[in-house]
């Protein structure tokens, strides 16, 4: 089979399965393994990612807040607003980190085959 990927057909010429290469098979099953990779997103789309950041809006309000709050003069409510963009930071974080690992291991892949 020269081809990576074929297609099984229905009656009505609907595509009901998929045959793969045993090469093609064990590169998406390797990929699939790994919950920490972006699957399905360009490499634009991953390199977006990786420079992302709060807003400067919400930024100018974290910056303000952890300034009232390491002179402990925080509200409730502000208090609850930063661990809010707190909570909004560790996300994109984690997000731009999982980007930076899924570029990284596409490019590994491409060196590598």
């Amino acid at each position: 089979m020269s081809e990576s990927v074929q297609y099984i057909t229905n009656t009505q010429g609907d595509r009901v399965g998929v045959l793969l290469n045993l090469e093609t098979y064990q590169q998406l099953t390797n990929l699939s393994a790994d919950t920490e990779l972006l699957i399905g997103l360009s490499l634009d789309e991953l390199q977006a990612l990786t420079e992302t950041s709060l807003s400067p809006r919400s930024q100018i309000q974290l910056d303000k807040l952890l300034i009232k709050n390491s002179e402990n003069q925080l509200t409730n409510e502000e208090s609850e607003t930063l661990g809010k963009l707190l909570a909004q930071v560790d996300q994109l974080n984690i997000i731009k980190t999982r980007a930076r690992y899924t570029l990284n291991q596409l490019q590994e892949k491409q060196s590598i085959g």
